[in-house]
């Protein structure tokens, strides 16, 4: 399988097809109606939430994040299934998968594939979400116009680990039904509060949440290690993701599971994978120090 190496990086990165032109011009694509009519409900959703408070919802809203934001889509999303930052068993990788669909951010092949490309083009044309095309494009603008959706054939290029395995072919084709499940589990449990928090919050400050990693994390901070890139360690977005937000150290080293490399650099994402070594569950772990 071919490898790409991204600026200032000192491992591999899976996955990505050596030589391909950068496939992406930014404002160029159709305004994605959809998709926007889709996220001007869940933000109603979200501040409907705010109507409908019980300590319950808040509490399953918590949870939730925990396992759909940090565990779904930081753990497993990014640091395993994008990078291979560590390995876990097949049945486990599955499981935390679908628990980043319901972060409903897109399917894994399409996340992964996305966020490969951003590290082979980071900060040059090509990218799919650098701020040097606009602040707004970086946060949203690119999803609402940009030409990369859950089928588009640049992305299977992006993932050819992910496409050949049936499980992700189908996640690709159903990666809406565990949110649409949880829903109606969540309805049937506790009404319309826990499906207001558990699902539209939740999942309107998620994608916020994770926007604000391409866009601040590429505007605002320091750079400890110096690259051809704008990365940025972030410290107020490394709190509100669970330590994605130290940008900088992540582009040097992209294959590291940690991304907090300072004692004091704060990284709950590494914990739950330090957490699944001790217990035998994780093995070839990355954990990068300075």
């Amino acid at each position: 399988m071919a490898t790409v190496l991204s600026p200032g990086t000192t491992g591999t990165m899976p996955g990505q097809t050596q030589g391909i032109q950068a496939p992406l011009e930014p404002h160029r694509g159709k305004f994605q109606w959809d998709f926007a009519i889709i996220l001007a409900i869940f933000h109603v959703g979200a501040v409907a939430a705010l109507f409908e408070f019980r300590w319950t919802a808040l509490a399953v809203c918590a949870i939730l994040w925990l396992l759909t934001e940090n565990v779904g889509i930081a753990v497993t999303y990014h640091r395993l299934l994008t990078h291979r930052g560590y390995v876990v068993p097949r049945w486990l990788e599955y499981t935390m998968a679908i628990l980043g669909t319901m972060a409903l951010q897109g399917s894994p092949i399409y996340w992964v594939a996305v966020h490969r490309l951003h590290h082979q083009y980071t900060d040059k044309p090509g990218d799919p979400h650098s701020p040097r095309d606009g602040k707004w494009w970086s946060h949203m603008g690119w999803i609402l116009r940009g030409p990369l959706h859950n089928n588009n054939a640049i992305l299977e290029r992006y993932a050819p680990d992910l496409m050949k395995q049936p499980f992700y072919r189908w996640l690709n084709k159903y990666h809406w039904l565990p949110v649409t499940l949880l829903g109606i589990g969540l309805f049937a449990l506790g009404g319309l509060p826990w499906v207001l928090w558990g699902i539209f919050f939740r999942v309107t400050l998620g994608m916020h949440v994770t926007w604000l990693v391409n866009s601040a994390t590429h505007m605002w901070g320091s750079q400890r290690f110096k690259g051809h890139d704008d990365s940025r360690n972030n410290w107020w977005v490394a709190l509100l993701t669970g330590g994605e937000g130290w940008h900088n150290n992540h582009h040097a080293h992209p294959v590291s599971a940690r991304h907090g490399m300072a004692w004091y650099e704060f990284d709950l994402n590494y914990w739950g994978i330090w957490l699944l070594e001790k217990v035998g569950l994780a093995t070839k772990v990355n954990a990068k120090r300075v």
